[in-house]
């Protein structure tokens, strides 16, 4: 195992939280840090808890960050079948072959019988394991004789294959974040390798599909770390050489203890999944970072900070910038809370970085009623994207761009209105008309003309016509609003307004 190859393998059985999406970065980007290779491999084999649709949510959902993998179920690869359900003749193979050594056995106990052990331990204050203390005293094929098991099995009687945990041993363990630590095999239960429907559970089969697919390193969350020494041991069981393993920390929720859930999502007004998704048991819908107005790169921008740092403390970096930069030795052992003001943030910084045309055709493809020229709506961007956190707000903060004010801000009215405010608006209304060349640039020079004539400073005459305007004070430089909304518009919507303040 030369080349560094990692996999990112999530069950489809609901949609991918944002842990689930840094542990994908990660692994794309060390792989393409080390000129490696990223495969995504789909671990289905939980049954009773796969949703319809989670797959291709997977897919879409890395495809929007720009996670591509280099192998995938939908675009193959030397190692395929990438789908755990379809590598079920593999793991009958090597089933056979661990029973061989002495580290698996067959369990026959029912889960009847297995619970009833466990209510007698309860009941004396104690808690039941099956484990290297109690297992020769249940119905496997270590307390049972040849022909008790062989009987057994020509019943067609239900068993699983547990693995034979060492007694009374100390393995090292070894992980590129964390460091060495040390675990004794007598802490350690038997767990189920294979089920009793012949498929492998998630420790047995993600070893055997790690080992055929050759991944050198093994990226996961710490929720995996207490599995770490069974898995270790189980590479020792089948004679093969273990990936290098590190366990990233948990991203926290923005306040208190705990990892970050959708809960807090709600609680707090943020998503947690990078797009959309409807559960179709109950229909209802978990916004997604793509739906709520995020761009991609920021997204990601975000996400590969919670946990890792670039050198000089850089923060607005590109994916191909991450990669060069990537190195687990500098992925944090300690959580990283959530921010949901960082986040936006980094939409912001991207926003302005967008250009107008790319910004234009996100609005132009939302559910936003743009009635309006493209050469209008680019100026429009132009003079908004600076005070905008995601693309929406180009729309919602210039909305007087696209439709006349229906009423005035109160406060505003009474600080830029008076009694004379209607006849001089009227005027300068006049003034517009006569006006040929409507541009900025001409415009600002005629209200500059307009308010000495009448021996002014410019706040009395600016003041009341961004309120006829806009309904409030607030918006970019009048003469670029009078351009953008064209001399008729202008001449109309300060006319309501003199009509209004009568």
């Amino acid at each position: 195992m030369e080349k560094v190859r990692v996999r990112f393998a999530p069950s489809p059985t609901g949609p991918l939280h944002l842990g689930g999406v840094r542990t994908a970065l990660y692994d794309y980007l060390f792989a393409k840090n080390q000129g490696g290779a990223f495969v995504l491999r789909i671990e289905d084999t939980d049954t009773a808890r796969y949703v319809e649709g989670a797959e291709d949510y997977i897919e879409e959902a890395l495809e929007w960050c720009g996670i591509i993998p280099d192998e995938s179920p939908k675009k193959g690869g030397k190692f395929a079948p990438y789908r755990q359900s379809e590598r079920r003749d593999i793991y009958d193979r090597y089933t056979e072959q661990i029973l061989k050594t002495d580290y698996a056995y067959i369990a026959f106990d029912t889960a009847e019988e297995l619970d009833a052990i466990r209510a007698e331990y309860e009941a004396k204050g104690g808690v039941f394991s099956y484990d290297n203390k109690t297992r020769n005293r249940l119905r496997n094929s270590l307390s049972l004789s040849e022909e008790e098991v062989q009987k057994l099995l020509d019943e067609k009687t239900p068993y699983v294959v547990r693995f034979k945990m060492p007694v009374d041993r100390t393995l090292g363990l070894v992980d590129i974040i964390r460091g060495n630590s040390a675990v004794n095999t007598d802490v350690l239960d038997d767990k189920v390798l294979v089920k009793n429907d012949g498929m492998p559970t998630y420790h047995f089969a993600n070893i055997i599909d790690d080992h055929e697919m050759e991944i050198s390193h093994v990226i996961r969350g710490e929720e995996w770390l207490p599995s770490l020494g069974l898995h270790i041991l189980l590479y020792e069981a089948m004679g093969w050489e273990a990936p290098q393993f590190a366990h990233l920390s948990l991203i926290l929720k923005p306040e208190g203890k705990g990892k970050l859930s959708k809960r807090d999502g709600d609680k707090f007004g943020f998503p947690v999944f990078p797009l959309n998704f409807t559960d179709t048991a109950t229909g209802n819908v978990s916004k997604g970072y793509r739906e709520s107005g995020y761009l991609p790169e920021a997204f990601i921008n975000m996400v590969a900070l919670l946990g890792w740092s670039p050198a000089d403390d850089k923060e607005i970096l590109t994916l191909e910038e991450m990669a060069q930069e990537f190195d687990l030795n500098k992925v944090h052992k300690a959580g990283a809370r959530f921010s949901k003001e960082k986040s936006e943030w980094f939409n912001h910084q991207y926003i302005q970085k967008t250009s107008d045309e790319d910004l234009m055709n996100i609005l132009k493809n939302s559910d936003l009623n743009l009635n309006i020229e493209d050469e209008k709506l680019l100026k429009i961007i132009h003079l908004m994207k600076e005070r905008a956190t995601f693309p929406k707000d180009i729309y919602e903060n210039g909305k007087f761009f696209f439709e006349a004010p229906t009423s005035y801000d109160e406060k505003a009215s009474k600080k830029a209105w008076n009694d004379e405010t209607s006849s001089l608006l009227t005027e300068f209304a006049e003034n517009l008309n006569s006006l040929n060349d409507f541009t900025s640039e001409n415009i600002k020079q005629n209200l500059h003309d307009f308010a000495e004539s009448k021996g002014l400073g410019m706040g009395k005459v600016m003041m009341p016509l961004r309120l006829a305007l806009v309904g409030e004070l607030k918006g970019p430089d009048v003469p670029d609003i009078l351009e953008l909304i064209g001399k008729e518009e202008s001449t109309a919507r300060i006319s309501n307004a003199v009509n209004n303040f009568k």
